[in-house]
């Protein structure tokens, strides 16, 4: 992960302007939708890294955007963000901002990759064994991606457990070319 400086520090400050105003669960819910924006709003990354679009412009987008849809701290903060010129790092701090509140409220993440949609009772399942297994609450986010054909891929912090078909293909692979035929 790119951590860069300016990424850890401007997270750190909202992560304790939060702590301070004990309002960190609210923060961290609002980081989490503006997360959920840069990754599906295409549009709303190009206005971010636009170096067309004047920061006044940016700043009115912004207050529109986001006044009285997030706390009014995180809306200043992204004003501030925007002011300072490193409204292109926004995405990267709402990154690191999720994973200090995870590390400090004790939650692992969980990535869990199918070939299909998964029901949400067995999705319900997945988290209840992750979090008995782990003894600590999971963030579980569900990935489909059909090119594994089948199987899964479970990912939890640096560990990564991959029995899809299309990882079993390719250790099969790797092992016919160790192979040598006499």
């Amino acid at each position: 992960m790119n951590r860069s400086l300016i990424t850890v520090r401007y997270a750190k400050a909202l992560f304790s302007l939060a702590s301070e105003n004990n309002i960190l669960d609210e923060v961290y819910k609002n980081i989490i939708e503006i997360s959920q924006l840069v990754e599906n709003s295409p549009d709303f990354i190009l206005l971010l890294e636009s170096p067309i679009v004047k920061t006044s412009k940016k700043l009115e987008v912004l207050s529109l955007m986001f006044k009285g849809n997030v706390n009014e701290y995180v809306l200043s903060f992204l004003l501030l963000i925007t002011e300072n010129k490193r409204e292109v790092h926004i995405p990267s701090i709402c990154t690191e901002f999720k994973e200090q509140y995870r590390h400090s409220q004790g939650i692992k993440s969980a990535i869990l990759t199918t070939s299909h949609k998964i029901s949400k009772e067995l999705e319900s399942h997945i988290k209840t064994f992750l979090s008995e297994h782990f003894k600590t609450k999971i963030e579980l986010t569900i990935q489909v991606k059909e090119e594994i054909i089948g199987g899964l891929i479970l990912r939890v912090d640096d560990q990564q457990i991959d029995e899809s078909v299309l990882g079993k293909l390719r250790r099969i692979k790797e092992d016919l070319e160790k192979t040598q035929i006499v």
